[in-house]
This record gives structure tokens, sequence and C-alpha cells, in this order.
């Protein structure tokens, strides 16, 4: 009875197995179907460039439909081995050579510029945010990288990928740059169409981006520059021209500057083991806990990102105690590695699964990649546990209220702590929802406290700050509903806790 039981079993699973496999291929050839309609309504130059982002999105979906419950076995994953994580200090011990401009002219300098500045209030590209002195994101690096052309007479080029939505706002911009010392080329991520969550098929009736279509469309992630760069011939033109290595970064982490010493370890490398991946990462602390990190997977280096992991796993992979460091996505990657895997199809990449509510109330997916995802495709791939001081990202106002602060010094476009402040940490700051958006956060503050000895600010409610204001160690500021508090011009706070109602009238 057992057998013919266990072969019953077995004959309906094959039997499930099949039907699932041709449900897959029913949804897979309506997919194809609406994409070709879509790609009927293209015009011109556009066709080719949606035909080839299409492509890419095949390719995805069909591995979507592939893949069952989490892309890892929690079992399986392993500490890296010791010498695949290596100290930033020993990489800086090997100096650095006599002539730093022959490393300079092998680099290309690439900022993913796709993200728009929406959530802290802004319209258009984040990258046009100011955050110093007048600076906006992009002049920052702009001149970090002229600083560097200049100083050793070296020709490193800056590379932008933009997305669709950053990428007519930034050239208009890039005008300003014509008389500086550095090369600028764009190029654009792909544009891949919105599935609806129920049918799995694409929202978008044609390839219009306004009207009824403005918010069927997206960039799928910043794992998609290893497609787009080469599909754009601005990879082939790079290595044409001698380069070797890309230095990818966000755009707003003001900490992710050419590190002359991580560059000499990659161009010193013997041939045969030459390394052809980079990821900086360094230790986690409490407010990290969601980065991806490092682990040892089937023999390679891989990058676990908390939508990998089994939801039975997420509080061990948030301890800082199991898994010590987090990716900072700054990440130094071979070109000519790149052109070999893109030719290939060897680019593996997990995807990540990203739900959204569009303005209707229609509940969509948008299918992405990240770009550190494919460490484990290169050959010899590197992490390097970098200090904290080179990841400085800009999400939100509490993030900017530091980085326009008197705790940061800006030289030739780099933010480095003030040498007067007596410890390396910075202060948490926490601003609450009076201060998310960018034009409000200013007229919050008449001039930036001074906050060389702060260690924590929480602000909730309705706060103002006059000006000369000074924070030290502890400082907690609500203003309760209905109340106002601002802090007279002058003020030093040190350890205090300010509540109710303070106004300070003219009279």
């Amino acid at each position: 009875l057992n057998g013919c039981l266990s072969k019953e079993l077995q004959s309906n699973t094959n039997r499930m197995a099949q039907f699932q496999e041709v449900m897959r291929q029913q949804l897979e050839s309506s997919m194809y179907a609406d994409l070709e309609k879509l790609l009927s309504t293209a015009k011109g130059a556009e066709a080719e460039v949606s035909k080839k982002d299409f492509e890419g999105f095949r390719k995805l979906f069909h591995r979507f439909l592939q893949v069952k419950g989490p892309s890892v076995e929690w079992s399986k994953i392993n500490r890296p081995p010791e010498d695949s994580i290596q100290p930033y200090d020993k990489i800086k011990a090997k100096g650095l050579p006599d002539n730093i401009a022959d490393s300079l002219n092998k680099l290309v300098v690439v900022k993913l510029n796709g993200g728009l500045g929406t959530s802290m209030g802004c319209k258009g590209p984040k990258s046009l945010i100011s955050v110093r002195n007048e600076n906006t994101f992009l002049d920052l690096t702009v001149q970090q990288i002229e600083h560097l052309n200049k100083t050793y007479n070296a020709d490193v080029p800056l590379v932008l990928m933009n997305s669709f939505n950053t990428n007519d706002d930034t050239k208009k911009i890039l005008q300003k740059y014509r008389h500086h010392r550095v090369k600028i080329h764009t190029f654009n991520q792909s544009r891949y169409p919105r599935i609806n969550k129920e049918s799995l098929l694409p929202v978008a009736k044609d390839m219009a981006m306004t009207g009824e279509n403005a918010d069927v469309w997206y960039p799928p992630g910043h794992g998609d520059i290893y497609a787009s760069f080469y599909n754009s011939g601005l990879l082939e033109q790079l290595i044409a021209e001698g380069k070797e290595y890309i230095f990818v970064s966000n755009i707003d982490n003001l900490g992710a500057t050419v590190d002359l010493y991580i560059l000499n370890h990659l161009v010193s490398q013997p041939n045969g083991k030459r390394c052809e991946f980079i990821m900086e990462v360094t230790d986690k602390t409490r407010a990290d806990v969601k980065g991806g990190t490092l682990i040892q997977y089937d023999g390679k280096l891989r990058l676990l990102e908390i939508a990998q992991v089994p939801k039975a796993h997420v509080d061990e992979f948030k301890s800082v105690t199991k898994f010590k460091i987090f990716n900072t996505n700054n990440l130094w990657i071979s070109l000519s590695a790149i052109k070999r895997l893109q030719e290939q199809n060897a680019m593996d990449m997990e995807i990540i699964v990203n739900p959204k509510t569009l303005d209707g109330g229609l509940n969509v997916i948008q299918l992405e990649t990240a770009v550190g995802a494919a460490i484990k495709c290169f050959e010899n791939a590197l992490g390097i546990n970098v200090p904290r001081s080179r990841f400085l990202p800009v999400k939100t106002t509490s993030d900017l209220l530091l980085v326009m602060s008197n705790l940061y010094s800006l030289e030739a476009g780099c933010l480095t702590m003030s040498e007067r402040r007596e410890f390396p940490t910075t202060p948490h700051v926490k601003l609450g929802s009076s201060f998310t958006k960018v034009q409000e956060y200013l007229t919050r503050f008449e001039s930036i406290p001074d906050m060389l000895e702060l260690d924590h600010l929480t602000v909730s409610g309705d706060v103002t700050f006059g000006k000369h204001v000074s924070l030290k160690g502890t400082v907690i500021i609500i203003a309760n509903h209905g109340d106002r508090i601002d802090i007279p011009a002058g003020s030093m706070l040190e350890n205090k806790i300010v509540s109710g109602n303070l106004r300070i009238l003219d009279h």
C-alpha cells in the first residue's frame, strides 16, 4: 500500500510541476506579446534603445518566473575567509607609486545619478540639491576630480549613470562645467515596465512617458549599470582610451572620493592575479543593521541583502556580532571583466522584487538588481574594510544638517571631519517631520548650529533655531502639538531637554 501511495504522490508532484511549467510558459509568452505591442508604438531612435532595454527585461522576467523561495540556503552561509576582506591600513601600508598619474590615467569615476530628490521634498535630480556653501552633490564631485587631474596632471573622466527621470535636467546643468578640467560622459539606465501584481503583465499601454503613462516605467536599480554601460558603447570607448577600472559610488555618498591607495593596490597586482572587483565595506553600527553584508557561499564571496534573508533569520542578519560589516556601495570594477561577463551573458545578480502602489491604488511590482550582487561573478574579488569616513550618505535632512555644520571642513570638493572635534564618531541626529523637506528645513535654521561637541540631537515638532546656537552633549527639543519652540540666537544647550512652548517675540 505504501508503495502505491508514494507512486501516486510522485505522479501528482510531476503533474503539478508540469502544470506550473505550462502556466509559466503561457505567462512568458503573454508578457513577450505585450512587450512587442509596446515596442510597436516606439518611434525613431527610441525604438532601438527600448528594444535593448526590453531584451534585458525579458531575461530578468524569465529568471523571476523560475525563482522559488529565498535565493540563499541559510545553512550554506559561511563567514568570508580572513584574507578575502583586507583591513584598509594593510592596503595603505603599501604606500604610493612614484608616478601616481599613471595609475589615475587608468581610472574612470562613475556616479550613480538616477535618483530624484523627492524624499527630501525636492523636484528634479537629487544630485542638484545644495549640500554645502551652495555646492550641489554634482559640483562637489566635479571639484574632487578636477583637483586630482590638476594636482597629478592626469585625465580621470567622470561618467554619470542617469535615469529617464534625471537625464534631461542633468544634461542642462552639465553646460556649466565646460571649462573645468574634467571630461564628463553620461549614459542612461534602462527603462523597464512596471508589472501588474495580479496579472504579472505590463501596466503600460504604449511607450509614452506622460499622462496616464507617467508612473508605469521605472529604472531597474543600480545593478543595471553593467548592461546599460555596455549597451551605450561608452564601455568600449573607455577601454579603447586605455582605461582599466571604474570607481562606482552613489552620488549622495559624500565620503566616496577616489582613494589612491586602493587604486594602487588594484593596478599593482600581477597579471594572473588581477583583482577584478573590490567592495569597500565598513564596520556595522546599530544604524546600519539593514545594510548588505559579505558572506562566503558556494566557495565565492557574495553580497547578502536583507531582501534575500528568510524571515526566520532576519534578526540574526541584523546582528552586529555575527555580521560585522556592511557594503558602502563604493566599488572598484575592471572594465575588461564587465565586457567579458556581458558578452558571455554571465552576469548573475539576485532579483529584488520591489512592490509599489501607484497613485490610483493599483498594486505593481518592479524587478530590480543591485550592482554589488555581481561580486560573485568576478575573479579574485576582494572586500576592503575602510574607515567609516568613506561612508557619508545624505539621505535625509538630518544627514544634511551634519554635512552643512562645522563638524566637517570642505577642501577641493572633499568633506573631512574637523580636526577640532575631539572624537571621530559623527553625532546621532534625528529631525522630526517638520524638517523633512529641504526648503522647510532651511527656514528653521537662521544659521547652522555649532555641533563640534554634540553627541545626540533629537528635534520634534515646530522648532526654530536662531543664529549662532551651540549644541553640546545630548540635546532633545520637543514641541508638543500646537506649541512652538524658538531657540534664541546665541544659546548654548549642553545636555538639555527642552519641551513645552518657547516663543521669542519681536517688540
